[in-house]
């Protein structure tokens, strides 16, 4: 037997040899600090932000070459939109090869030099991650739709649908389509139904087969393993499809969206997501959750669940339209936008993790949609709308252009839409007879995917310096003469260098990270005040949501303390409680 001296330092010794524990993380108000909490996310459409070789199409080496002006903005994280192998029914959407680069776009050497660049320039690349549907050009569909016995027949979801007495086929259920018609195709080769929630070219992954989620988990990790950061998911709640898929009822027909989302399996297939990948790397995961409410949000980001980081919540960015289908744009309140926000602090614990935006390449333009872009107004709006989605809770989002107030397209014809929502929303609404072209255009033309698509305006050269050929995909905004990134380079008070400030501002501050929020006067129509505030360190946010000038008083003898930033440079009202604002102005104080 050994000495009792003699196991009490082999004891000890064994215990010295173990690896050190990790420190536990040490909590900021009650958060757990993350990279991606801290990140200014900056999304990139690359068929229209930069053409590198005159086709017309922007692509990756164009991207490539605007990264410093991307890192003088102080993003951090740039958000790719699809970048694969596509046939390009739904702008890459749709796609075809998920581990091969559009041939538009470049190679996959492009790809490399691209993502070595963003590394090099201490910034992170996400991209897109689309698994709810491929394209019928994928190979697993190619497959799939040759013979119901095929092996990759399971892939995807086929039912036989419905034959009347006469011989009349019928879809197998009356489910829509977000792009207008049904959500069921009749497949003339097996003569059964496929099911597709968006185009005809975009049939729906049958998550159900083990086969499928496994092939998903290889090429999340095919793109992590070259050095990607993460992904933001598209329409990651529909991949779990209701029990028994049944005809929606009445009042489900309304909202489509609530009633395909959130399925009976989703919390199973989104662990399993990040057991099997997620976990294992230092990414970020970003849902787009149509059809999810802001109740339900915690069953999808909440730490402690292991599934998502964080959602896209559409409550503040559809505010007064559907989410469904052709909409309009409605009307809405400050109170009404305001209350989103409010909810959105009360509900949301500190084991949740927000996001914030009000733009992306599926709605038009911020300045147009929520501000004022009328000559006089445009520049104080749209810097108003940066400090609001900087400053509030949660990792902020732009997406390109919004740094420079673009503005929506002035479409007049269906000839001028590139979107395939608009063109099958035009069959469905027009030539039924249901609507006049007169009534659709113009709903559309505030409210179109393609106002944010039209491509980035970098200087006052013809097609905006976008492209050196003469046929852009998308035709040029005809502003661009006067709004463009070269022209507000030299302007210290453009909308370009007001955003710098404000990245600059939120870099260094973590009260607008993990400080708490307080909606200071929740029903004043024209007026946002909130504060952020971090243990004993306290901003005052103000906007005035307004054309006009108006004076206002802050609530309980609160007093504005020190101005840090005011979007109108001749502002430098501080340590008084009634403050004179300038149409659109928005200023923050440091109390």
């Amino acid at each position: 037997m050994f000495p009792r001296r003699l196991l009490h330092t082999l004891f000890v010794a064994a215990l010295l040899s173990l690896p050190a524990a990790a420190p536990a993380q040490q909590l900021v108000n009650g958060y757990e600090p993350k990279w991606w909490k801290e990140a200014v996310v900056y999304q990139i459409y690359p068929r229209s932000f930069k053409d590198s070789n005159g086709d017309g199409i922007g692509d990756l080496p164009g991207i490539t070459s605007k990264l410093d002006y991307l890192r003088k903005l102080g993003v951090n994280v740039i958000w790719l939109s699809p970048h694969f192998d596509s046939p390009n029914a739904d702008n890459g959407y749709d796609i075809r090869d998920y581990r091969k680069v559009m041939k538009e776009f470049g190679t996959m050497a492009d790809f490399d030099a691209l993502l070595a660049g963003i590394k090099k320039r201490h910034m992170r690349l996400i991209i897109d991650l689309v698994v709810n549907h491929t394209s019928d050009e994928n190979k697993w569909f190619v497959e799939s739709r040759s013979s119901k016995t095929n092996p990759y027949r399971d892939f995807y979801i086929w039912r036989p649908g419905h034959t009347a007495a006469d011989g009349t086929r019928t879809p197998p259920n009356n489910y829509p389509s977000y792009f207008s018609g049904s959500a069921w195709t009749l497949d003339p080769k097996t003569n059964e139904y496929y099911l597709h929630y968006f185009a005809v070219k975009q049939p729906d992954l049958n998550w159900e087969n083990p086969k499928v989620r496994e092939e998903v988990y290889s090429l999340m990790r095919f793109w992590l393993d070259k050095g990607v950061s993460g992904f933001r998911m598209d329409v990651i709640p529909l991949i779990s499809k209701p029990t028994g898929m049944p005809d929606l009822t009445p009042e489900q027909l309304k909202s489509p969206p609530n009633a395909y989302a959130n399925g009976p399996h989703l919390a199973e297939y989104l662990r399993e997501m990040n057991r099997e990948v997620l976990s294992k790397y230092d990414d970020m995961s970003v849902g787009e959750a149509t059809g999810t409410t802001l109740a339900q949000t915690g069953s999808l980001v909440d730490d402690r669940r292991h599934e998502l980081n964080m959602i896209f919540n559409f409550d503040a960015i559809k505010i007064g339209r559907s989410d469904f289908g052709p909409s309009q744009l409605g009307a809405w309140s400050l109170p009404e936008l305001k209350a989103i926000y409010d909810a959105h602090a009360t509900t949301l614990g500190k084991h949740d993790w927000d996001t914030v935006f009000l733009s992306n390449h599926d709605n038009p333009r911020i300045v147009s949609t929520f501000g004022d872009d009328s000559p006089a107004m445009r520049v104080s709006s749209a810097k108003l709308f940066e400090t609001m989605i900087l400053t509030l809770r949660g990792t902020p989002f732009l997406f390109e252009g919004d740094e420079l107030g673009m503005t929506n397209y002035p479409f007049r014809k269906i000839e001028d839409y590139d979107d395939i929502a608009v063109k099958n929303a035009y069959k469905a609404e027009v030539e039924s007879g249901k609507m006049s072209a007169a009534v659709f255009l113009a709903a559309q033309a505030r409210v179109s995917r393609d106002n944010a698509r039209t491509p980035m305006q970098w200087d006052s050269s013809p097609e905006a310096g976008f492209t050196t050929g003469n046929h852009p995909w998308l035709a040029v905004n005809p502003n661009y003469k006067q709004i463009n990134a070269a022209e507000q380079e030299s302007d210290p008070a453009s909308v370009l260098n007001y955003t710098r400030a404000l990245i600059r501002l939120r870099a260094h501050t973590q009260a607008f990270v993990y400080g708490d929020y307080e909606d200071l006067a929740p029903q004043d129509a024209h007026i946002y005040a909130y504060t952020r505030t971090l243990g004993d360190e306290t901003y005052l946010v103000v906007e005035n949501f307004s054309s006009s000038a108006t004076s206002y008083t802050l609530p309980g003898g609160l007093k504005a303390g020190t101005l840090l930033l005011s979007d109108i440079p001749s502002s430098h009202e501080a340590n008084t409680s009634t403050l004179n604002l300038s149409p659109w102005e928005s200023r923050i104080y440091r109390q």
